[in-house]
């Protein structure tokens, strides 16, 4: 639920998109502010580094300055977007019913660490979006089919790109992750080129690209099932010490 005040508004995350339990799912909270950066414009990427976890059920300050959007919660600063000049690259399109039968080697399904997740969480069909990326055989990729619940549109019926950005961020996690494992979301930078529409069926693609120390990289796109690229992503996240 928002209010405006200019250019502030007052956001509270409900409990439903959250990630790890007590906290806001990364994904939707970058796409949150993305939002409130770019408005319904896709004409650029968006960079948008998370520096503390959300809080769910609480009001929080979401200003739009100039090139610059940020959420705070009283003092603390909690994530911070800014437009990027950057092409961002897709890995490779992974047909639907291919991309489904991967579902079978998702990790998650063996070791969740947090499973009640939006996103990749087992959570009842409708309350979240049940991405489970699995291992593509003979590839260094994991993969889902994505049916896009009908009850995650906005009051127009459009599907927000706090939606789009969640849909994104987990995969590139697993793309890493063995059973059990997990890491925290610190930066991610998208760029959506097409309506994800309610009821239809996507490929979710994700790559790993790299790891230095406690940080973990990856690169996450969307496909429409004819292999139209609809959003690209790269994460980086940081493993626990």
């Amino acid at each position: 639920m928002t209010t405006a005040a200019g250019l502030q508004t007052v956001v509270t995350v409900p409990a439903r998109f959250r990630g790890p339990e007590g906290i806001a799912n990364g994904g939707w909270i970058a796409g949150t502010v993305s939002e409130a950066l770019h408005g319904a414009r896709h004409d650029s990427a968006v960079e948008v580094t998370l520096h503390a976890p959300t809080p769910l059920e609480t009001e929080l300050e979401l200003r739009q300055l100039a090139n610059t959007a940020t959420l705070t919660h009283g003092e603390t600063l909690l994530a911070e977007a800014i437009t990027v000049a950057e092409r961002l690259d897709a890995p490779a399109f992974v047909p639907f019913n291919e991309a489904a039968r991967a579902e079978r080697g998702f990790a998650g399904l063996t070791g969740h660490a947090f499973p009640g997740c939006f996103v990749c969480g087992l959570r009842e069909p409708g309350d979240g979006l049940r991405i489970f990326p699995g291992r593509v055989e003979g590839a260094e990729i994991v993969a889902a089919g994505w049916r896009v619940p009908m009850t995650v549109t906005d009051q127009d019926g459009v599907i927000p790109d706090a939606v789009v950005w969640a849909a994104l961020d987990c995969a590139t996690g697993w793309a890493h992750f063995a059973p059990g494992e997990f890491a925290l979301l610190g930066r991610l930078t998208a760029q959506v080129h097409r309506r994800i529409y309610p009821g239809g069926t996507y490929s979710v693609v994700a790559r790993p690209t790299g790891r230095e120390g406690r940080k973990l990289f990856g690169e996450s796109a969307i496909y429409e099932v004819d292999g139209t690229l609809v959003a690209a992503a790269k994460a980086t996240w940081i493993a626990p010490a």
